[in-house]
């Protein structure tokens, strides 16, 4: 059973926090080299951003429905970053989780890595009574998966260096859906976002479900926090 550091950053900036994933990233690949690490297998990082836009390298700037004056308008930034998907919103009621993982240690590839984010976020939402799955084609949870009213509740875009993650995963929990009318989110114009609070119709307790979603992960990737 590998271990894994978890970190809780509370609000954070997103350039900051991305600094601090680059950091972890070269510690993962240093300590590859290291027989005295042994079982440790990366980081998983937990963090709220304020209001952001992200787009990733094989993404369309054109999916940024706005102009930076708006953008300033709205309190929100905006960076091109070197996940792979396209664009995406982060903000205030949103978990957002990093794991800086060692796929080697885990035996994985980097779509059995994805499925497993998936599979985590699936069974976190599954204890708040909302079924959720995969749609075919495209990366992320999304709800009504096999009907026209598919909606995404969580996004998922990752890169991956000598073997090691970082970016992540986005769950919907409380957040101001109205942010995602200003872009075509991971690049789809014909499909919706969700999120907790807009299913369940009440606004959710954002601790007990960052509880829920790393209790989930613990089990799906059989690790130990250390």
């Amino acid at each position: 059973m590998l271990k894994i550091k978890f970190i809780d950053l509370g609000i954070k900036d997103y350039k900051e926090t991305w600094d601090i994933q680059e950091e972890l990233l070269r510690k993962v690949q240093d300590a590859k080299n290291d027989p005295s690490q042994g079982d440790f297998g990366g980081y998983l990082i937990f963090v709220e951003h304020p209001h952001v836009y992200t787009l990733g390298k094989s993404g369309e700037a054109n999916n940024l429905l706005i102009s930076e004056p708006f953008l300033k308008q709205i309190n929100a930034t905006y960076y091109r970053i070197n996940r792979g998907g396209d664009i995406t919103y982060h903000g205030p009621g949103q978990l957002v989780g990093y794991p800086i993982f060692d796929l080697e240690k885990f035996n994985m590839g980097a779509r059995d890595y994805i499925g497993k984010i998936e599979e985590s976020i699936i069974q976190t939402l599954q204890g708040y009574n909302v079924l959720a799955g995969q749609l075919h084609g495209a990366t992320g949870v999304w709800l009504d998966n096999l009907s026209p009213r598919a909606r995404k509740i969580c996004a998922i875009g990752v890169r991956i260096s000598r073997f090691v993650t970082m970016h992540g995963f986005a769950l919907n929990v409380n957040t101001d859906l109205n942010y995602f009318s200003y872009i075509n989110p991971c690049g789809f114009q014909d499909k919706g976002v969700t999120s907790l609070e807009k299913e369940l119709n009440a606004k959710q307790d954002f601790e007990s479900v960052k509880q829920v979603v790393k209790g989930k992960i613990e089990e799906t990737f059989d690790i130990q926090w250390e």
